[in-house]
């Protein structure tokens, strides 16, 4: 592995885990009602959910990138219109989305059940890791596979700490509880963002192999 996809399969992770979505809403609210040991919780099961759907996109990457950087290029193309897609409907939303608080009793348990069965975490993730690792497609093998997921995996967890540390924040907690339509509109830039980034990236591929 190079230091190039090293970092990029870490930052993609964190990046996965720190962009507002609904795992980040739901996070954010629950720790503004009942604090970080309740959050940490949250994101120790939602952890399951992040390597299940991380493997699964990485498996989808590695697998596409085997048959041929045409695919890869469609992939990018569709990942990116995905979350250009869901930005676009966060960013016109009239009331903010996760507010409602998940997990009050039983963290752990909700963290596992939302991150597992969370439909929109495959496609998001497959995005993510795209937009970021696709660079070095080249070097993606089945046979280095593993100690990619490892990377991001501990990529994951440097996210996790980072999400748990900040919603925990008196300031954080106050601002979620008063401005709830504020970050759900943050959301839906970043994904139009990210999804742009992708649409980018997969045309100027094509361009320059033609």
């Amino acid at each position: 592995m190079t230091i190039g996809l090293f970092f990029a399969t870490l930052v993609a992770a964190m990046i996965y885990v720190l962009t507002p979505g609904p795992a980040f809403l739901a996070l954010f609210a629950l720790a503004a009602k009942e604090g970080r040991l309740s959050g940490t919780w949250f994101v120790t099961g939602h952890l399951v959910g992040d390597v299940l759907w991380g493997t699964l996109a990485l498996a989808a990457i590695v697998g596409v990138n085997q048959l041929g950087p045409l695919l890869f290029e469609i992939l990018g193309l569709l990942c990116g219109a995905y979350l250009i897609v869901l930005g676009v409907k966060a960013l016109v939303a009239r009331e903010a989305a996760g507010t409602a608080v998940i997990g009050s009793r039983h963290p752990l348990l909700a963290g596992l059940v939302f991150g597992v069965t969370n439909p929109k975490a495959y496609p998001v993730s497959v995005a993510m890791f795209t937009v970021l690792v696709g660079h070095y497609s080249g070097l993606l093998t089945w046979d280095l596979a593993p100690l990619v997921m490892l990377v991001a995996f501990f990529g994951f967890v440097l996210a996790d700490i980072v999400l748990v540390a900040v919603a925990g924040l008196p300031a954080v907690r106050r601002f979620f509880m008063t401005h709830g339509l504020v970050v759900t509109r943050l959301v839906g830039l970043t994904f139009v963002l990210f999804g742009a980034k992708s649409v980018s990236d997969a045309v100027q591929s094509y361009r320059q192999r033609a």
